[in-house]
């Protein structure tokens, strides 16, 4: 009898094969997953930065809203600056003319405010940024509004010429004050750049130009025309000083020779009117605001929107202040009140 079982193999069931992935399916899943994944890893940061730009907006968006009589309280530090200061969050330590000036007139027109305090710590800065202060300070002045300044480390130069403005003057007796005068300083290189084989090329349309080049020295013509802007600038300095503190022009020139006095020196020569820090200038100028008890203080500050947190033109101003001090020092250029 034949065996049909090992000749013919077992019938195999006809299963159906598995279907193929749905692969639009599991594409629309990666649609859905990686905008929620990238929402959930940048969520935190996005909330981080928010909170970030809110609290430095809040604390530099200007004068705090308080009502009833108060103080003015305006800080001046550092460099003083032409434009916008160093508001920003990367910026240095600069004080610009247009910022100090918006932060006085809302001063001077808020009838709440009943006296404006300077707090200055300055070594001084650009001559044309000091006189637009000083002389917005004036206007305050006439407009009957007391302007007391405290002086804090320093308040040399520039920065005094802002003192100046003021009704009164107080500094700590180791203040750093005066240094009343202009400086202009430029670099001879030309032997320099001789010896490490530099030499550049000068097209100029006429014959001052180039004045104050470091390729070569001045001039006797070129030093007389510096000269003279650097006096011209000195003599607007003095007869600010004079007027601010209602001085006889020859008695400033006696001590404007650039000497730096300390706070009971200035006292001395009438640079200062009394000893005392920000404390004791607060109680002196709440007192001639009519201001009855313990003064309240408002520091105005320069008014800072969300985008110049990063961008701000005050950012740039600052940068620029400070890569031209350093170029400054390394070439002894530069015309200032310092």
């Amino acid at each position: 009898m034949n065996d049909d079982t090992s000749q013919n193999p077992p019938p195999v069931a006809n299963t159906p094969a598995a279907p193929p992935p749905q692969q639009g399916a599991r594409n629309r899943s990666w649609v859905w997953i990686v905008p929620v994944s990238f929402v959930a890893g940048c969520l935190p940061w996005l909330i981080l930065l928010v909170l970030l730009i809110g609290a430095i907006c809040t604390s530099s968006r200007g004068v705090v809203s308080e009502r009833g009589k108060h103080i003015a309280l305006i800080r001046v530090s550092g460099t003083i600056t032409s434009g916008r200061g160093g508001a920003g969050v990367f910026s240095g330590s600069t004080t610009g003319s247009d910022d100090l000036i918006e932060q006085l007139e809302r001063a001077r027109k808020n009838k709440d405010v009943k006296a404006i305090l300077l707090r200055i710590d300055s070594p001084g800065g650009s001559p044309a940024a000091s006189e637009e202060i000083y002389n917005e300070l004036m206007r305050i002045r006439q407009a009957k509004k007391p302007v007391y300044t405290s002086m804090a480390d320093m308040a040399a130069s520039g920065g005094y010429y802002i003192a100046s403005a003021s009704d009164k003057i107080y500094a700590d007796e180791s203040t750093l004050t005066g240094s009343i005068g202009v400086i202009w300083s430029f670099a001879d290189m030309s032997e320099l750049y001789k010896k490490i084989g530099f030499n550049p090329q000068v097209v100029k349309s006429g014959k001052f130009k180039d004045i104050g080049s470091s390729n070569r020295p001045l001039t006797p013509e070129e030093k007389a025309l510096l000269e003279g802007i650097v006096m011209d600038t000195y003599d607007q300095f003095v007869r600010a000083v004079a007027r601010g503190r209602n001085l006889p022009e020859a008695d400033v020139r006696k001590i404007a020779d650039g000497r730096v006095f300390t706070g009971s020196q200035a006292k001395k020569v009438k640079l200062v009117d009394e000893m005392g820090g920000i404390r004791e200038t607060i109680l002196a100028a709440g007192k001639a605001g009519g201001i009855t008890g313990e003064p309240k203080v408002v520091e105005y500050k320069p008014k800072l929107s969300w985008l110049d947190v990063f961008t701000s033109e005050s950012e740039a101003a600052a940068k620029l202040a400070i890569t031209k001090r350093l170029v400054d020092q390394l070439t002894g250029s530069g015309m200032g009140l310092r």
